[in-house]
């Protein structure tokens, strides 16, 4: 959006003052008036840039424990939570739920898009018929989506679509009360329908929706409301108006749930059809891995991608964020924030050309159970897939030119019969939960056990513990990046983010309300990753396509492509998708290339498998903690090794599964007749 333009606009219609002295029964001119924004396109503008402004679209200034921060200069992290990431303060041990009210914001934003859904045909001759329907149809996607948005938080919502007026309408006409979560759903993509009928092929301008925006948003929809009335077991009635406000009729919701995922695929399948986008691969090169990495890196900075469908832009210093200041790695800011979002190690051994033991976890001892040594600290990934690489900062990687040192600590013990897991006190190996939550716990650490004298050293903080090299040099134990054991602002699982780090920003910048990178709010990718899912469900529960392509096949194709494109190790074939085992691999897929965008948390909240993924021996419906992976130095053989294990700072992440439904705001059930909580709690 032209922001300037739009503030000054504002300033005319907001805050110019006319006196109105011999006419007092005239509207005052300094209040906006309809015809000010409904009768041009650039009072239209100014409107929809207030609509726009409160959107509820995850971007950098949205977290899951935060909320919507539309007002906010800073950027709390895109942080997903569950496995895939985790933030330095801990603010997501109650995933998902916030701490903050997003029924009170999103009615309010309903007012206006339902105003101007009312107001706008009364000045439909001053557009052409294009430019009418084009604004119709933002108003229809707009209302869509924020059904959307409450839907996936909250079942069923107040389907409120016409203006309520106080006091002009009677109160019994201001109590809506909660629908069903079915009809809440089929409203949503109802509207994301007439908005796809009316809206432009062409945004107007950057920034602003067009029909295949509609198209790709509806694909996510659909599939997220498919995944509830298949896999989501609870359900209930509101206690007022006896409607079922959560969950889907069991006698029905098979069927309900396979129409959803046709509206998906067929919603996906037009804009891959449509030709106007195509995956990114402007440095690309199926023999160079380096480019492969390069390549996915740059699509997230490239104005021009193809892959692109709707985006976020900002611009200091009208709009900006924080996300570089909060997730640079800590040796290139000196102290402070850095290291917002730390990557689990549950998340990097999702990735191609690990090591790995059979059971899928990383391999870091061998068959006598020692460490796994190495010449090099960038050794162990060498071989990795270039997506990993593109989106995580892994141990002596270089960014900014740098070779970012996150090193949990330095080991001077002997090496001779190798060297025996750290996780050890007074001679017990424990890799649990129980086990050393720090290594300064560890026997290793305090000579205690098999050891006689210290022999392992770790920072408590930047800089701090020095140990002299076998050659006279000294270094601090950990790495300039950390991990550290009592400093959170570090790398604290052994990784920290790379993906939306801007590296060409210049060191002095690197502030808060300073970073400009756009945030893609829908790219192809994702669309492409909708497609496979909702063919493969379709597929699982015997149905038909709905364009007569063989399911199998569709699923495979996309998913080949997406692997393609990441370096990934090549598929055999449309057999790697059959069975269940299909399914999971395309959620596998999802949670590789969609983490920090603020689309996982959400993936496995509607997959209802938050609750039920099992780390560490536990899940988060009893609590769970994640793991980590930190590399040590051994002096005496001038090598490397890595130890995996529970993250150290372990912060416990808790969610039960009625959680899986955000609470209504108390005060809202307490002063209504007819708004319902959710059922039994």
């Amino acid at each position: 959006m032209k922001y300037r333009y739009i503030q000054f606009l504002l300033i005319i219609f907001g805050f110019s003052f006319v006196s109105c002295k011999h006419y007092l029964d005239v509207p005052p001119k300094n209040v906006v008036q309809d015809a000010d924004l409904f009768s041009s396109s650039k009072g239209m503008m100014v409107y929809l840039s207030r609509v726009y402004s409160q959107m509820p679209y995850e971007d950098f200034k949205y977290s899951p424990g935060g909320g919507f921060f539309h007002d906010w200069l800073v950027c709390p992290g895109v942080n997903e939570g569950s496995s895939i990431g985790r933030d330095r303060s801990g603010a997501m041990t109650s995933e998902g739920q916030g701490n903050w009210n997003f029924w009170a914001g999103g009615f309010a934003v309903l007012r206006d898009i339902n105003r101007l859904l009312e107001t706008l045909p009364a000045y439909k001759a001053n557009y052409t018929v294009q430019e009418y329907n084009h604004l119709i149809g933002e108003g229809y996607f707009a209302r869509g989506y924020l059904f959307y948005a409450f839907a996936k938080r909250y079942g069923g919502v107040p389907l409120v679509k016409s203006v309520l007026k106080y006091p002009e309408n009677a109160a019994p006409e201001l109590e809506v009360p909660r629908a069903s979560e079915e009809e809440t759903w089929n409203q949503a993509l109802a509207d994301m329908d007439s908005a796809i009928a009316l809206l432009a092929a062409a945004s107007p301008q950057r920034g602003m929706v067009n029909k295949y925006v509609a198209l790709a948003f509806k694909s996510e929809a659909a599939l997220y409301a498919g995944s509830i009335a298949k896999y989501n077991t609870l359900t209930g009635f509101g206690d007022k108006t006896k409607v079922r406000v959560i969950g889907f009729d069991p006698a029905t919701n098979t069927a309900v749930a396979n129409k959803y995922f046709a509206e998906a695929y067929k919603a996906a399948m037009e804009v891959i059809k449509s030709g106007k986008y195509d995956l990114y691969r402007k440095k690309w090169s199926a023999t160079d891995r380096d480019a492969q990495k390069q390549n996915m890196i740059d699509m997230f900075f490239d104005a021009s991608s193809p892959e692109n469908i709707f985006v976020k832009d900002y611009k200091y210093p009208d709009l900006a964020h924080g996300f570089d200041v909060y997730n640079i790695p800590l040796q290139l800011i000196g102290g402070g924030y850095s290291s917002g979002n730390c990557p689990t190690l549950e998340y990097v051994t999702m990735f191609d050309g690990i090591p790995k033991n059979p059971d899928g976890s990383i391999k870091t001892f061998d068959a006598n159970g020692k460490y796994m040594m190495y010449d090099n600290i960038t050794d162990l990934f060498k071989n990795a897939e270039p997506r990993l690489k593109a989106f995580v900062i892994l141990p002596g990687e270089t960014f900014k030119g740098q070779a970012i040192d996150i090193r949990a600590g330095i080991y001077t013990g002997g090496v001779t019969n190798g060297i025996a897991p750290l996780r050890t006190v007074n001679g017990n190996v424990n890799y649990s939960l129980a086990g050393p939550v720090k290594y300064t716990e560890t026997d290793a650490y305090r000579g205690t056990g098999a050891f006689t004298s210290k022999v392992l050293y770790v920072s408590s903080q930047k800089g701090d513990e020095i140990v002299t090299l076998p050659d006279g040099s000294k270094v601090a134990a950990s790495g300039a990046s950390g991990p550290f054991t009592n400093n959170a602002t570090c790398a604290m699982t052994g990784f920290t983010v790379r993906k939306y780090l801007n590296e060409n920003m210049p060191q002095n910048l690197v502030q808060e309300a300073r970073s400009e990178q756009s945030f893609i709010l829908m790219r192809l990718g994702e669309v492409v990753l909708n497609l496979a899912e909702a063919a493969k469900e379709l597929e699982l529960a015997g149905q038909q396509s709905p364009d007569g392509q063989n399911l199998v096949g569709v699923a495979y194709e996309t998913i080949r492509q997406i692997r393609e494109r990441a370096g990934a190790e090549p598929m055999a074939g449309p057999a790697d998708i059959m069975g269940a085992n299909g399914l999971e691999l395309i959620r596998k897929e999802r949670r590789k290339e969609l983490a920090f965008e603020h689309k996982i948390l959400w993936d496995i909240r509607r997959w209802r498998t938050q609750t039920t993924e099992k780390i560490n021996g536990q899940t988060e419906e009893d609590g769970t903690n994640y793991s980590g992976l930190y590399p040590f130095y051994s002096t005496v053989a001038n090598k490397y090794f890595f130890d995996p294990g529970p993250e150290t700072f372990r912060i416990r992440f808790r969610m039960t599964y009625p959680e899986y439904y955000f609470l209504i705001p108390g005060d809202q059930v307490s002063k209504s007749p007819v708004i319902d909580q959710q059922p039994g709690r």
